[in-house]
């Protein structure tokens, strides 16, 4: 649901009544992972999607169906080989929705638009849903708001609130989203509670050293996956708006000085293409002993070399060096500031998410991960 946070947040303060398909659970080789989302609106209007186009229109007459009768829906979905037509997903794996309807008589309403409203912001959020039968039965929805401090609001209303409130936010403060089983000691009674916990986090960092040709091209890149972007350069001649208008932050300051000073964390992204040893070797002192996603540094080989040898003699460990990307990107056989720049977020996306950067064609198993081929 919070994978569409800003459409959302504007249906619910038109008053729209609306349904949303969100993805729980995903096994074998699906298109879209867990927390993505499909929305309809009493109007008939769509928005987002759960498979990339495989069961959209069967998860929009669940929509429908839900909110008709305002109870909620779980459906899972996945390849039929008896029938090639059959609902499913052509991929071979199997997607499991869940469907929660947001009308004006909803009792998740409230919490529904609070979630969207902070996740529209850019809130850290996190927005947790029981999966049990209970909801089923009832038809009602039961959603749990969640804060980094741990407070919360809760659509339950129930002595399990607290439990499920502080699993929600262990999920949180990894920026996970997915499933995890409530032990019946933490929660209600009766048994253990299946929870769907969708975390909202403000987007990674990338940051781009170097306002140099390449950099323009990377920030546009870096944008497109979904990375807050920075440039910094030392020389405020080259580091200007006019030159990066796509960059979110263009900053004037000695690299390895900015980087003292910047927050990072383990999903940010340091992209170095200064490729001149007073700028990158005092940087990559800095970048490779930070616990970053990922740390590439441009050069041809020769200047890869020497600057391994400048970063030994200043005490770099040999298992921090192995931790660098150099030359920066995959073999492409891109020239042109476009194609390195389309290398280098191919590496990051590999990086990020274990990918072989082999080709498809040549390699076997699911090429979403998972089980079936």
């Amino acid at each position: 649901m919070l994978d569409l946070a800003a459409e959302l947040s504007q249906w619910a303060a038109q008053g729209r009544e609306f349904a949303v398909a969100t993805v729980v659970s995903v096994s074998g080789s699906a298109p879209r992972p867990p927390g993505a989302a499909l929305a309809v609106d009493s109007a008939g209007e769509v928005i987002g999607s759960v498979s990339g186009g495989c069961v959209e229109g069967a998860v929009y007459e669940l929509c429908i169906e839900a909110l008709q009768d305002g109870r909620v829906r779980r459906e899972r979905f996945g390849y039929s080989d008896d029938d090639a037509f059959a609902v499913g997903l052509t991929c071979g794996g199997a997607v499991e929705v869940h469907v929660v309807p947001v009308r004006s008589d909803s009792p998740c309403r409230t919490t529904v638009r609070a979630a969207l409203t902070a996740a529209a912001r850019g809130e850290p959020v996190a927005l947790a849903r029981v999966l049990d039968e209970a909801g089923e039965l009832t038809g009602a929805a039961e959603l749990l708001l969640v804060r980094p401090d741990g407070s919360y609001t809760s659509g339950l209303g129930s002595g399990d609130d607290p439990g499920l409130a502080a699993q929600a936010r262990a999920l949180l403060d990894l920026g996970r989203t997915g499933v995890c089983e409530v032990p019946e000691s933490s929660a209600r009674c009766g048994g253990d509670v299946t929870l769907f916990v969708e975390s909202n986090v403000p987007p990674a960092r990338m940051i781009v050293f170097g306002a140099v040709d390449f950099a323009g091209a990377l920030v546009r890149v870096g944008k497109l996956l979904g990375f807050h972007v920075t440039l910094c350069d030392a020389r405020g001649v080259f580091a200007t708006r006019t030159r990066f208008p796509d960059a979110d932050e263009v900053v004037v300051e000695w690299p390895d000085r900015y980087l003292r000073d910047t927050a990072t964390d383990e999903r940010t992204v340091l992209c170095v293409l200064t490729h001149d040893a007073k700028f990158d070797v005092p940087l990559l002192e800095v970048a490779l002993r930070l616990p970053v996603a990922y740390v590439g540094a441009m050069g041809s080989r020769r200047t890869h070399e020497d600057r391994l040898g400048r970063l030994r003699e200043a005490g770099v460990s040999k298992r921090q060096l192995a931790r660098l990307r150099s030359p920066i990107g995959l073999d492409l056989g891109g020239r042109t500031p476009e194609e390195t720049a389309v290398s280098i977020g191919a590496e990051i996306v590999a990086v990020r998410r274990g990918g072989s950067g082999l080709p498809l064609a040549g390699e076997r198993g699911p090429i979403h991960g998972g089980g079936d081929e």
